[in-house]
C-alpha cells in the first residue's frame, strides 16, 4: 500500500502576505477614489464660500467633523491617529478651497 501524505491546505506565510498586500492595494485604491470626491466637494464648498464672503478657515466645523471621525471610529487606529489623519485631510481641503474660484471664472 502507497504511504499516504498528508496535504497542507493551509496558505503560506508568503501566500498571506501577497493576499494582505493586494487587499492593501484595493484599499488604497478605495481611498484615493474617496479622497478625491471628498476634494471634489471641498473644491466646491471653497466656490460657495467665496460667493457667499465666508472664511475659508471656520475652525468650528473643522473641530466638529474631527469630532465626527473619531465617534465612529472603529479601530484599530486610535482617536489620536484618526484626528492626526484628518488633521492633513482637513489642511488638503482648506488648500483647495482657497484655490477655488467662483463658478463662471475659471481660468481655462
Amino acid at each position: 500500500m502507497a504511504e499516504e501524505r498528508a496535504v497542507n491546505h493551509e496558505p503560506s506565510a508568503a501566500d498571506l502576505m501577497r493576499d494582505l498586500r493586494r487587499r492593501i492595494d484595493e484599499l488604497d485604491e478605495l481611498l484615493v477614489r474617496t479622497l478625491s470626491a471628498r476634494a471634489a466637494c471641498a473644491l466646491e464648498i471653497g466656490r460657495q464660500k467665496k460667493l457667499l464672503g465666508l472664511e475659508i478657515y471656520q475652525p468650528n466645523r473643522e473641530a466638529e467633523v474631527i469630532a465626527h471621525v473619531q465617534r465612529i471610529n472603529p479601530g484599530p487606529l486610535n482617536n489620536e491617529s484618526m484626528k492626526r489623519l484628518f488633521e492633513r485631510v482637513i489642511d488638503e481641503a482648506r488648500r483647495l478651497e482657497r484655490e477655488a474660484e467662483p463658478e463662471g471664472d475659471e481660468h481655462t
